[in-house]
């Protein structure tokens, strides 16, 4: 019982998320109200609010992507002996065979983005979000005080993420194919990546 709970549970967070996406796209993100969302997703204001704690996250629902929590995780759990670099590398070699939204980009997510690049406010609450991904990801590589070598480690690898998405995008803005926009995401994690094996000696 417990478990058909929260599948419904989150089938309806998504539900609510994939209203508010659609409207933010159509509309853009400051022209959509809280009351606007509930009332496409057939549900109470207050119903959205128990589900999301900011309008960002209606749009920004995808926070663990957006925190690189594969990263972190790979991190951590990395065998000993095994480089950063490599950690990295396996997860992202998993998710874009798997073909996961964290390392594919397609049409849709053109549309995503602009409506992101268009609000101050989506645009802050995304640096927030890169700025706790590199957090984290300083923590898992130096510890609960990272030094200043795992912190520029971390920015590298956090810079990457964004950096890669954007080419991809940049090349989906002008024309290209999906697979030519993947294909500029794949190769500029790589050079990301022989990055920092250079800062990481491996």
């Amino acid at each position: 019982m417990g478990e058909l709970r929260e599948r419904k549970k989150r089938e309806t967070r998504q539900r609510i998320s994939d209203v508010a996406t659609k409207l933010f796209i159509a509309r853009g993100f400051d022209a959509v109200t809280l009351d606007d969302v509930a009332t496409a997703a057939n549900v109470s204001k207050m119903t959205v609010f128990n589900y999301f704690a900011r309008k960002e996250d209606l749009i920004l629902d995808r926070e663990d992507d957006l925190r690189l929590m594969p990263f972190r995780e790979a991190l951590r759990e990395r065998p000993r002996g095994q480089s950063p670099a490599a950690a990295v590398r396996g997860v992202v070699n998993a998710l874009s065979e798997r073909k996961l939204p964290f390392s594919r980009i397609e049409r849709q997510t053109l549309a995503w983005w602009k409506t992101v690049v268009d609000s101050p406010a989506l645009m802050a609450r995304m640096r927030e979000l890169l700025e706790e991904a590199a957090e984290g990801l300083a923590v898992e590589l130096g510890g609960a005080k990272p030094d200043g070598a795992a912190r520029l480690i971390a920015g590298v690898l956090a810079l990457t993420v964004r950096t890669a998405r954007e080419e991809a995008l940049r090349v989906l803005a002008r024309g290209g194919s999906a697979k030519r926009a993947n294909a500029a995401f794949m190769a500029l994690m790589e050079r990301g990546l022989l990055a920092v094996e250079a800062l990481s000696g491996r």
